[in-house]
């Protein structure tokens, strides 16, 4: 049986759910993303990420909304919409942000923490920035 942390999930037109190989690095993501452009905005990532350092980089999703969900510890998710300043939202087991299409993102963790989240993201389109 799948396990979520090891095996995302590609959610599709149609109610389509498609069990993806493990994440091995970024050109993964690539790898995905030609696999599955056909589904442009009606396409979905469903994966889970543990941390245990604050995020090296900015990400942003254009063509969706992006959910994020902690399973467990604490981060401080970072938020940035064009012309406005960063908007700090802490996440605890059970808590959930939403980075709205368009919105920059990155993540906090303190000294120590770590923690694990499912985020169901957009699958066309997203673009990273060195933080």
């Amino acid at each position: 049986m799948p396990d979520i942390a090891s095996h995302p999930i590609h959610l599709g037109p149609g109610g389509t759910a498609v069990v993806q190989s493990p994440i091995d690095g970024p050109d993964w993501y690539l790898a995905y993303a030609a696999r599955h452009l056909a589904d442009g905005a009606e396409g979905w990532l469903v994966a889970q990420h543990g941390f245990d350092r604050s995020w090296a980089q900015w990400e942003v999703h254009p063509h969706g909304a992006e959910i994020v969900l902690c399973l467990s510890g604490r981060l401080t998710l970072i938020q940035q919409a064009e012309g406005t300043d960063p908007v700090r939202v802490e996440l605890r087991a059970g808590g959930y942000a939403i980075n709205a299409p368009g919105v920059w993102h990155t993540a906090d963790l303190a000294e120590g923490e770590t923690a694990v989240c499912l985020f169901i993201t957009p699958g066309a389109g997203t673009d990273h920035r060195p933080r």
